[in-house]
């Protein structure tokens, strides 16, 4: 009977439940999911490959439907989404992917060549297109090509289309076209002689010599584009005759082939192979999977033409391994070729939408189809799951399962997908616990009540579990559930009156059919241990057995589990856990089945054990079997099943599962019989197979762990035989007729018809496919037929089984007569007999007629004409004879025939034939070196059409006897007779030949050929190394017949091998001595590489062929790179291992002999002297003999022939510790009557580190054990007390490390006494401090009465001071250590009984000294310097830091080692300045820095080429090649091209930036006239400036005369011509010039005067007029200030050049400025010369009156500068406001700035400051030439900051000395003088000025206007000479300007293709024009040359005086400007504001 409230608990359950009842189906219908709402699916997928061309771009479209409609997204195959790219990849808003039409050179592969997808998402799921290939073509050139093809005559030949790679894919062939007219397209026509291959090849069968005088040429069709195109070469057959037998031999040399073809697609399999005899050709196809092949069965769609296999309309079943057998009688060879057809992949997944419940299993299938199909995947929602079989099975659909699934299916080509939607069924919720009990802790007897709530839809169910054993309601315990309102379910456990032994993990489990929900947690009751039953447990061998042990009782100090009494674990695969679980992995019988006993444990000792039972279970393991064997009807088969192992008893079954095939066997039963062998085996027989038995037969094993099954198939094969054998067939010629043949077996036969060859049975060939003839499923259908298709016929069925069935039936047409040929042409010889015959077929009898010219021919009438009959098989032939043609018998004959049936005619049209006559009108139309165009006109043919033309040519001096010949078909009248030599004399002539004959010879004709050129390779080519970097070239011309004109030189042309970069080619001219030898050397070049070098030669018509490469290595270097992976491992105390890694290869620089190991401790490690080296062969080595406990640096380097290697970094590696060495030294000092002072040094090696001392002591003499005195390792003295007076004492001292104690010190004996005598317990030591450290030397001494102590340093007395004192312990303290302090220090000890002393040695580390640097080397792009320590460092030195800057560019670092006595500083410009010095450093810091090194790069500017070999002149144009220039060693930058009319002044720019590779013509120019032309050639050393005149031809080609201009040089203005009664002098040639003097002296005599008016007003302003000069000219800067060659103000001042690839606007007003230069009226007067900076008379100098004229010479022309005018006409008006436009306006119109130039000087004679400007009084004659390179201002080139005072120097230069690496070809460096200056940093001299090529050019062509017109004033404006300190508006120094700046000149070596330049916003360097108008103060550079009259030049102490005597004036300037103006602006600034 229950209780009251449990009868109350269950009604309210009961209720509860049925309400649940009630509701779950509304809340179940309620949340079916909307019918309408589904996934993604794509309505348009795009397709696999997008390819489209550059100019029509493409759209890809995407669609997809949905409920919500889809998102769409592009994405790339890596998954992330593809946005827009300006103008090349767009998305459209209809989700259209869109490639718009894009420039070629804005492809990029990233967006062109790229794998895209379309993804479309709602709600629901995810699907993703099939991959996208998106491949966009730009449009190339692109030629075809037809080769040569060698065949042997009667084989067939192959002609293939040569196609580029790169278009391969978009270009097929589309016809093939010969010289004589005829066209072949690809067609269906296989018996001709020509076939169009489907593969695009002209396939032309049994050449003959006919063959041979065609020319071929294809034609392709792009794709893309559809543009056509005739291929560019002709190609031909060279026929060879065959001499003997020749056996089969494959052409193309590739013996196996792939060949894939799309489906539907014809395949076209080549055998290339050509014999004599002319071989036979079988091709045959393996069995798939198998070696066996068998015969290719020819039918209508297997078609073989010579050797060539041709399968139209491919289908993947031909897919396979192909054989092609050639034999004759000679021998035989074979090919293979793999055929693969590629079908279109498709993919459906069935179903495309389910519906699932929750736990419910879901299947889909992909159904797909295709060929090749290399992988199958699976992905969800757009992820990947995994999943690679063909069917995706969910075994329990949980609610993440839902979504969209696709399956993809992929091959090499394409993609293709397939989506289904998995929809769940209903709302289901899987099952969560809500609320649960807790882990509990109880004392045995009250009652528990634990309790779980569940919920989830379905409402689960919940049940109990203990410790794994699911818990009923029975004794004390019960369980109980109900569901509340809101259907949760309640479950509770009660266990009544707890007992300890109800202890455990109780459990409470939630479980629905949507899934599994529990909860666990322990109840402890308090008890002794106890054990529940463990029931036996069985589990199958392999799995992992897991089970926890049942423990109750409370609490339980350990769980252990035993097997045989031994604890476990007792095997790695068993793992036993605290809480009672144990896990045996891998379970075997033979180890794992036993009993396990489980204890427990608690504290007090008492325990439990329990046992389980543990039954290994082993499954059924079948043997693999399998049937092989081919296997036909009739064959018996056995199919042994075998078990290998597995429990008995085994049940072996035998199941079968008929293939799916042909249903006619379905209703047979196959016999077959099961036997039981043994136990372990059974054997299924098959007595006889049928084709019934085909299918797969299953062995499957069954014990009591489970069963196995294996399965195999066997397919039984049954031969052909007949269903319907034809017969013999006739029919009426007409109808339609109907022929049956049918058979069976298995595979399936195929059935096929072939038709005999001729009259009889025998040799078949395949039906010709055509309307009318057709095979259907066997049977044969003719209709309409006729009697061409009367004869034998041949049914055959095959299926590879057997040799199948053949019938052979005769078809039989009646019909009326019938010729074969309707009309033909038939010709005979004029004089000869003829016979023309007709054949008529049909039913006999036949009568047969004559007619000519449709009129009756009788024989009677004309005994000329016979006629006779003969009766045939077929029919009747009838023939006419003529016994002798005539013209008359030109005649259309026609043969009437007639029989029961009807009649037909027939047409001969005769022809009599005659030989032609001779051609005539031969003429040459055109010629080169090698060969001639002919033409001719044709002549009378004779009636029969000219076969051909023979030209017959010779030479000259030949006799016609020794002609060549040349054949032309006859149908053409143009010919090219080829194979000429150059430049020689040849007679040509022509003959006609048709059938009949050949004509008379044409008159001949002489031609000369044009010269060509070398045809030749040089000979006897030889590279050998020099050196590392140097290989030496030589060789020899080639054959003198082979020059081809006269060799003007070689190109030697270089290249790393290997690589596919260019030549580098060098120019070597002709040696004109017979078989002299050429040579050259190839310089700077890399270290132990590989170079391939070629030559050619060189004519004036062009260069030869390429010769041969050769290579060579450069001799072997020192490694680059140093060995990696370096290691080091302690062995032992005094041995360690090193190991590493080889250098790469790349790096080696020749072959590694050894490695190095360098070592030392590493205290000692930057002493050279302390390290040691080992050499090995090895990658590894152990050093020995090492110091103990020591800490050791390693650097491992590699060494090849070229020397040591880079050494690695360094490691490090400790020695092991060992026991210490002795202490050194001891002393015992006595200490009173009862002491003694021990004191001791440390051992000199301690191995290790000290713990502790031990002091032994005892009485001298006395047995026993001494005793022992343990002493910390930090105190080094010990006092022995309690001693005996007078008696000796012996000690001695040990010291211990961790390893052990050390030996013992020497042993000392000391009495104690009363007498105490003064000793010092310190020992002489050794002291290192560091530089401005404190430093501490002992001196402990001991003595009674108490000694004095006194210290001497370096022998002299110490006295106390501020940095050393004496400590009361005796010791001497110094604070902040310097070098000074070096040296030895002595401590005195005195007492009145004696007297002791000791000596210290201190030793400094301080920082190192300066280290010398020294110039080693230079080249173009290096410097090496020399680095040595200076002498006086104490310290080792560790490394260097080397600072280097170029002249206008930042400092740059490198950091050095100490032991490289050389390092060179790479990557820098060609031809510059730098400056170098050098800090070192050690372990205490960097030191002070190096002399400043002042040095340059090699190289120069470029250098002329020869006029002829770089114009060349036609009529209106004319070709510059820039080859011809040498870039003097410095790679060419650019070309300014300018040219004018030589009448004309101004120049027009033509081009400012040409690259030096090309050539270039210049267009538009009118013949027959002389013009101007001017290049300016630039590179990183500077530039040159090269003038031309030449004169373009005439229209016809000829050459003008030169022009004189009464010099006599015909190279300036013509005159004009004036009437007769004008005077002479009224010549406006000279009146202009005169007129226009006159003017600009008057102006000129105006100005001066307003400029002096003006400067004596501003004289009032204050101060001397000097300073105002000085402040202009020579501005200087703060102290230690460094000019910054960058500022955009300092451009204003120098002027600016635009860019090349930038054009300046014209400057209105006038041609210059507003004081145009007189000057202009003189021209340069050679015809080729060349603009030199250096001459003197491009800007005049302010001077005195004239000086002498000297005859120094500068520079490599030769060219004079002379100063003729004194004063500054070349200048700049004074007091002229100028408007500069094309500068700052160029960048914004608006912002247009005025500025006012500087007063003239009036020749005074300035300071040094004014160096820049105006020469000293007495300036020399001459001027420092330099050339046109690059530089820039010099004011502050080599300022340095003085660190201590802030303070700079003047450098002025000293006497020249003479340096090798410092004296450049053109700027030699100087050295400089210090002289301290207050004000800042100023630069001058007391020369000439400073060599500067704007100072020092030809008057008549100032660089202001070297490019052209009004361009040319801008540059003069932007400073005045000399102007250094000048401020403009918008400079640096004024940020708030909101000028724009103009762009920067182009650097050096400037790339275009990179605009930034050392990470700065502008350029660091400075354009050639700017240097030009650089005027500042000059001094740093002048080569300082000594003039003949020494009275012209102040010595250096009259400039030194003088300088000192200007310092007030420069001093005082700038200050007083700064103050006025705080913006920095100097005086005669105007600004527009």
């Amino acid at each position: 009977m229950l209780p009251l409230p449990r009868l109350h608990a269950i009604k309210w359950l009961t209720l509860l439940a049925a309400m649940a009842a009630f509701c779950t189906p509304l809340a179940y219908a309620a949340s079916q999911p909307d019918a309408d709402q589904k996934g993604p699916v794509f309505l348009n997928e795009p397709i696999n490959r997008i390819d489209f061309s550059n100019s029509t771009g493409a759209e890809i479209e995407c669609k997809a439907s949905g409920n919500p409609m889809p998102e769409i997204i592009w994405i790339r195959s890596d998954g992330t989404a593809v946005g827009d790219v300006p103008g090349l990849r767009q998305i459209s808003s209809d989700g259209k992917l869109v490639f718009p039409p894009f420039r070629a050179e804005d492809y990029r592969q990233e967006v062109h060549a790229q794998v895209y997808a379309c993804l479309a998402r709602n709600q629901f799921g995810t699907i993703i297109s099939r991959d996208v290939h998106v491949r966009a073509v730009v449009a190339q050139y692109y030629d075809t090509d037809v080769n040569k093809a060698y065949v042997i005559r009667g084989n067939a030949a192959v002609l293939k289309c040569e196609i580029p790679s790169f278009v391969a894919d978009f270009v097929s062939v589309v016809s093939w076209h010969t010289d004589q007219n005829e066209d072949f397209l690809p067609g269906t026509e296989y018996d001709g002689k020509y076939l169009v291959l489907p593969s695009g090849e002209l396939h032309i069968r049994e050449v003959g010599p006919e063959d041979g005088y065609k020319s071929y040429q294809c034609r392709t069709k792009h794709r893309l584009t559809g543009e056509t195109r005739l291929s560019a070469t002709k190609g031909r057959l060279v026929i060879t005759e065959p001499v003997g037998s020749v056996g089969p031999r494959l052409t193309s040399g590739d013996e196996s082939r792939i060949v894939k073809i799309d489906y539907t697609k014809s395949a076209t399999l080549l055998c290339p192979a050509q014999a004599y005899p002319v071989p036979l050709f079988r091709w045959y196809k393996f069995i798939e999977g198998t070696t066996r092949k068998q015969a290719v069965i020819l039918n209508e769609r297997v078609k073989q033409v010579s050797g060539t296999l041709i399968i139209k309309d491919a289908v993947v079943e031909d897919s396979g391994k192909y054989l092609c057998v050639v034999n004759n009688s000679v021998g035989g060879e074979s090919v293979e070729t793999v055929l693969t057809v590629t079908a279109p992949l498709s993919a459906k997944i069935d179903p495309p939408t389910q519906t699932v419940d929750f736990g419910r299993p879901a299947v889909f299938t992909c159904q797909y189809s295709g060929n090749p199909i290399k992988t199958i995947s699976w992905i969800k929602d757009g992820k990947s799951i995994g999943h690679s079989d063909q069917v995706l099975r969910i075994e329990s659909v949980k609610k993440e399962d839902k979504g969209m699934y696709q399956c993809f299916v992929r091959n090499d080509q394409e993609s293709a997908e397939a989506s289904a939607e998995l929809k769940l069924g209903g709302r289901f919720d899987p099952p969560v616990i809500r609320q649960a009990f807790q882990e509990e802790t109880m004392e045995p007897g009250p009652s528990v009540f634990l309790k779980c709530v569940a919920g989830g839809n379905p409402t689960p169910e919940i049940s109990w579990e203990l410790d794994g054993k699911k818990i009923a309601n029975i004794d004390r315990y019960q369980v109980g559930q109900y569901v509340t309102v809101n259907g949760d379910v309640v479950s509770y456990l009660n266990i009544t009156s707890v007992h300890a032994n109800d202890g455990g993990l109780y459990k409470c489990i939630a479980k629905s059919k949507v899934g599994v929900a529990e909860h666990s947690a322990k109840l402890n009751v308090y008890g002794l241990p106890y054990i529940r039953q463990m029931e036996k447990k069985a589990i199958v061998a392999g799995e992992t057995l897991i089970v926890t042990c049942p423990v109750a009782g409370y609490p339980i100090d350990s769980i252990v589990w035993e097997r045989d009494n031994r604890a476990l674990p007792i095997n790695r695969k068993q793992k036993v856990f605290p809480n009672g679980t144990l896990i045996i992995e891998n379970v075997e019988r033979n180890s794992d089945q036993a009993t396990y006993t489980c204890v427990a444990k608690n504290v007090e000792g008492y325990s439990a054990r329990g046992s389980l039972e543990v039954q290994v279970m082993v499954l059924p393991q079948i043997t693999p079997f399998s049937y092989d064997d081919i296997i036909n009807t009739g064959d018996a088969i056995d199919l042994l099943c075998q078990i290998q192992k597995g429990d008995r008893p085994i049940k072996i079954n035998w199941s079968f599962e008929r293939a799916a095939g042909d249903a006619r066997y379905d209703s047979l039963q196959p016999i077959m019989r099961t036997n039981r062998i043994s136990i372990k085996s059974s054997v299924l027989s098959i007595p006889r197979a049928t084709p019934a038995h085909t299918g797969t037969y299953t062995c499957m094993a069954s014990n009591a762990a489970g069963s196995t099954i294996y399965s195999t198939n066997i397919t039984v094969n049954v031969p052909p035989r007949w269903i319907l054998e034809p017969t013999d067939k006739a029919f009426a010629q007409g109808s339609d007729a109907k022929v049956e043949c049918k058979a069976d077996g298995f595979p399936k036969p195929q059935v096929t018809w072939k038709k005999a060859v001729g009259d009889s049975p025998g040799e078949y060939k395949d039906l010709k496919k055509n309307d009318n003839i057709r095979v259907e499923e066997g049977t044969l259908h003719i209709d309409n037929i006729q009697k061409t298709n009367e004869g034998y016929y041949l049914c055959e069925a095959i299926n590879g089984i057997g040799s199948g069935l053949s019938a052979v039936i005769m078809i039989s047409v009646q019909a009326p007569p019938e010729f074969t040929e309707k009309l033909r042409n038939q010709t005979a010889r004029r004089g000869e007999p003829a016979v023309l015959q007709c054949e008529a077929k049909g039913e006999k009898p036949i009568g047969i007629l004559w007619n000519m010219n449709n009129v009756r021919l009788d024989p009677k009438n004309d005994n000329r004409y016979t006629i006779r009959e003969e009766i045939l098989s077929t029919g009747v032939m009838s023939s006419l004879s003529i016994k002798r043609t005539e013209r008359s018998d030109s005649a259309l004959f026609t043969c009437l025939a007639t029989n029961a049936f009807g009649s037909d005619d027939a047409s001969i049209n005769m022809i009599i034939q005659e030989v032609p006559e001779m051609p005539y009108a031969l003429k040459v139309l055109d010629k080169s070196g090698r060969s001639v165009q002919l033409s001719w006109a044709q002549p009378y043919d004779g009636n029969s059409p000219l076969i051909r033309y023979i030209i017959e040519f010779k030479r000259s001096r030949a006799s016609w006897d020794e002609v060549d010949r040349v054949m032309v078909p006859g149908h053409t009248t143009e010919a090219q007779v080829q194979k000429l030599s150059p430049a020689t004399t040849y007679n040509i002539r022509i003959v006609a030949e048709n059938a009949i004959g050949t004509s008379q010879s044409s008159e001949a004709v002489t031609i000369i050929t044009a010269e060509e050129a070398p045809s030749g390779k040089p000979q006897n080519i030889k590279v050998e190394p020099v050196n590392q970097t140097t290989l030496r070239v030589t060789w020899k011309p080639p054959a003198r017949s082979e020059w081809n004109g006269e060799i003007l030189g070689y190109y030697v042309g270089y290249k790393l091998s290997n690589t596919n970069s260019s030549y580098v080619f060098e120019t070597v001219n002709f040696l004109t001595e017979e078989g002299k030898e050429h040579s050259l050397e190839l310089n700077n070049l890399r270290v132990y590489t590989q170079y391939s070098v070629v030559i050619q030669a060189f004519n004036k018509i062009g260069a030869g062929p390429l010769s041969d490469e050769e290579k060579q290595f450069t001799a072997e270097g020192t490694p680059s790179q140093p060995p990696s992976d370096t290691a080091c491992t302690t062995l032992t105390s005094q041995t360690i291992r090193v190991s590493w890694v080889s250098p790469p290869l790349e790096s080696a620089n020749g072959v590694i002999k050894t490695y190095k190991v360098v070592y030392a401790p590493s205290d000692e490690w930057y002493d050279d002297t302390k390290r040691h080296y080992k050499k090995t062969a090895s990658s590894d080595t152990v050093l020995h003999g090492l110091k103990k406990f020591t800490n050791y640096t390693m650097q491992v380097l590699a060494t090849t022939a070229g020397g040591d290697g880079v050494r690695s970094a360094p490691i490090h590696c400790q020695t092991e510790p060992d026991v210490p060495e002795a202490p050194t030294d001891v002393k015992a000092l006595v200490k009173g009557q009862a002491a003694i002072l021990v004191s001791w040094r440390p051992p000199a090696q301690p191995n290790g580190i000290i713990q502790q001392y031990t002091v032994y002591s005892k009485v001298e003499g006395a047995e026993g054990e001494p005793k022992s005195q343990k002493i910390p390792h930090y105190q080094m003295s010990y006092e022995a007390t309690e001693l005996e007076k007078n008696k000796p004492y012996e000690f001695w001292v040990t010291a211990s490390t961790n390893i052990g104690e050390g030996q013992p010190s020497k042993s000392i004996v000391a009495m104690p006494s009363d007498q105490v005598p003064a000793k010092i317990a310190s020992f002489d030591d050794t002291f290192t401090a560091t530089f401005k450290e404190d430093a501490k030397m002992p001196c402990l001494a001991v003595g009674a009465p108490q000694p004095e102590i006194t210290w001497k340093i370096k022998g002299v007395e110490f006295t106390g001071n501020d940095r050393m004192r004496v400590l009361p312990d005796g010791s001497l303290l110094i604070k902040s250590v310097n070098r000074q302090d070096a040296g030895e220090y002595s401590c005195h000890a005195e007492n009145s009984i004696a007297k002791d002393s000791i000596t210290h040695k201190l030793i400094v580390l301080a920082p190192p000294q300066s280290p010398q640097v020294s110039l080693s080397a230079t080249t173009t792009d290096s410097l090496t310097v020399k680095l040595k320590p200076h002498e006086g460092d104490t310290a080792p030195l560790h490394g260097y830091t080397l600072h280097y800057k170029p002249e206008f560019g930042e400092w740059e670092t490198a950091e050095v080692s100490v032991d490289a006595q050389k390092y060179t500083i790479e990557n820098l410009l060609c031809g510059s300045r730098y400056q170098v010095y050098a800090t070192g450093f050690n372990n205490i810091g960097a030191g002070e820095a190096s002399d400043i090194l002042n040095t340059r790069t090699k190289g120069y500017k470029p250098k002329l080429p020869e006029k002829q070999r770089f114009i060349e002149v036609s009529s209106n144009s004319v070709s510059l090649h820039f080859k011809a220039w040498k870039d003097g060693g410095c790679p060419m930058s650019h070309f300014v091209v300018e040219n004018k009319k030589r009448d004309q002044t101004e120049w027009n720019q033509i081009s400012n930036n040409v690259k030096p590779d090309n050539n270039y013509v210049v267009l538009d120019l009118e013949p027959a006239t002389w013009y101007n032309l001017r290049i300016t050639a630039h590179n990183s050393a500077g530039f040159t400036v090269a003038e031309y005149d030449f004169a373009t031809l005439t229209v016809t080609g000829g050459t003008v005369a030169p022009l004189d201009d009464g010099h006599g040089t015909g190279n300036l203005n013509t005159r004009i011509r004036l009437p007769a009664w004008m005077p002479e002098w009224l010549d406006l040639n000279f009146m202009v010039p005169l007129i226009a003097t006159v003017i600009v002296v008057a102006v000129g005599i105006l100005v001066v005067c307003v400029a002096l008016s003006r400067r004596r007003a501003d004289d009032l302003r204050g101060g001397q007029k000097d300073v105002y000069y000085d402040v202009v000219y020579n501005q200087t800067m703060g102290p230690g200030a460094t000019l910054d060659k960058r500022r955009p103000d300092l451009r204003d001042e120098l002027g600016y050049i635009a860019p090349p690839n930038r054009k300046l606007p014209p400057v209105p007003g006038s041609n210059y400025n507003t004081c145009d230069r007189i000057k202009r009226a003189r021209g340069i007067r050679s015809n080729h010369s060349t603009w030199d900076p250096r001459r003197t008379n491009l800007y005049e100098e302010l001077k005195t009156p004239p000086v002498p004229l000297h005859g120094n010479h500068y520079g490599p022309e030769d060219v004079q500068c002379h100063y003729r005018h004194p004063g500054m006409e070349d200048e700049i008006c004074p007091y002229a406001t100028f408007h500069l436009l094309g500068f700052r306006e160029e960048m914004d119109p608006t912002k247009a700035m005025n500025f006012q130039t500087f007063p003239h000087q009036n020749g005074h004679a300035p300071g040094p400051g004014h160096a820049g400007t105006m020469g000293p009084p007495g300036h020399p004659g001459h001027v420092h030439s330099r050339s046109g390179s690059q530089s820039m201002p010099r004011a502050n080139r080599y300022a340095r900051k003085n660190s201590q005072g802030g303070q700079s120097s003047i450098y002025t230069p000293a006497p020249e000395y003479d340096d090798p690496a410092n004296c450049a070809e053109e700027d030699q460096y100087r050295r400089y003088t210090r002289v301290n200056s207050q004000g800042g940093s100023l630069y001058s001299g007391p020369g000439p000025e400073y060599d500067d090529p704007a100072n020092c050019a030809p008057e008549e062509d100032q660089y202001g206007s070297q490019y052209g017109g009004p361009y040319g004033t801008p540059y003069d404006h932007y400073g005045s000479r000399g102007s250094m300190g000048r401020r403009s508006v918008g400079s640096a120094r004024n940020p708030g300007n909101g000028s724009p700046e103009p762009p920067p000149p182009p650097p050096r070596n400037h790339d275009m293709s990179n605009s930034s330049f050392n990470d700065s916003k502008e350029s660091n360097e400075i354009s050639e024009a700017e240097c030009d108008r650089d005027h500042g103060p000059r001094g740093n550079y002048g080569a300082v040359k000594r003039s003949p009259l020494q009275k012209d030049q102040r010595t250096t102490e009259e400039m030194r005086k003088l300088i000192e005597s200007r310092r007030p004036l420069n001093e005082a300037g700038p200050k007083q400007l700064q103050q006025q103006s705080g913006a920095g602006f100097t005086a005669y600034d105007t600004m527009a504001v």
